[in-house]
């Protein structure tokens, strides 16, 4: 039986390692991990369901070959209602635990315009059994996905718009300034969860108006001083 090539050391063939492009350079960033924040803006809280007076946000993960810069992403299966939630991305340049809220900054690498893709039906059955996300949010092509605008260049941005349109009509709109955790404050939570690492990325929630999706529809995502990034659903 013939068995396929592969580097010598391999069981199998090692998967291609994620990457995720830098604006204006030829350098990719490689993906550690993929963490998530949930319900990160009021009125998305309220909109959810929950109370954002009693319910803080919350941590959840996608895995890194989710993220998709390809500028497409594939309708997944067993899904009929599969929403778009646009976000800001954080990539982390060093890593860490335990680190202090006023050094948090000093870890971010750069920034993204992220869209975390969810597969709404299969996240409202597993909410109604007390059970895991993960085929709610860690499907294939899940995490559309723009270049990194590396912090050397544009800072923190604490505020500017973030939006998000399919076929040219506005369907989210806010301000980064109205995420209930600041940038700093997740980054130095998160480390106290877990050991960070380079390479890690933080997808910081998502502004009201999420909603459904159709093969044929085309998103525009934009966010203020980071860029922006158009997906086709296929």
């Amino acid at each position: 039986m013939n068995q396929p090539a592969h580097p010598p050391g391999y069981a199998v063939p090692p998967p291609p390692a994620p990457v995720l492009p830098v604006f204006g350079s030829e350098l990719l960033f490689p993906v550690h991990r993929v963490y998530c924040v949930g319900r990160n803006y009021a009125a998305h809280a309220v909109e959810m369901g929950g109370d954002p007076d009693r319910e803080p946000p919350f941590f959840f993960q996608k895995n890194p070959d989710n993220l998709n810069p390809s500028g497409l992403f594939p309708y997944p299966p067993a899904s009929s209602d599969v929403h778009f939630e646009v976000e800001l991305v954080v990539a982390l340049g060093q890593g860490g635990a335990d680190i202090p809220l006023d050094d948090a900054l000093d870890h971010v690498y750069g920034y993204a315009v992220g869209i975390d893709m969810t597969r709404r039906d299969l996240q409202a059955k597993a909410k109604e059994l007390s059970r895991p996300w993960e085929v709610a949010k860690a499907f294939e092509g899940s995490a559309p996905c723009g270049h990194i605008m590396p912090a050397d260049q544009v800072g923190y941005p604490a505020a500017g718009g973030i939006s998000l349109d399919v076929n040219g009509k506005r369907r989210q709109t806010g301000d980064l300034n109205q995420m209930i955790w600041k940038v700093p404050e997740i980054v130095s939570h998160l480390s106290g969860l877990f050991t960070l690492a380079p390479g890690d990325v933080i997808f910081t929630g998502t502004p009201a108006g999420v909603g459904a999706i159709v093969r044929g529809d085309v998103m525009t995502a934009h966010i203020e001083g980071v860029g922006g990034i158009e997906v086709r659903v296929t």
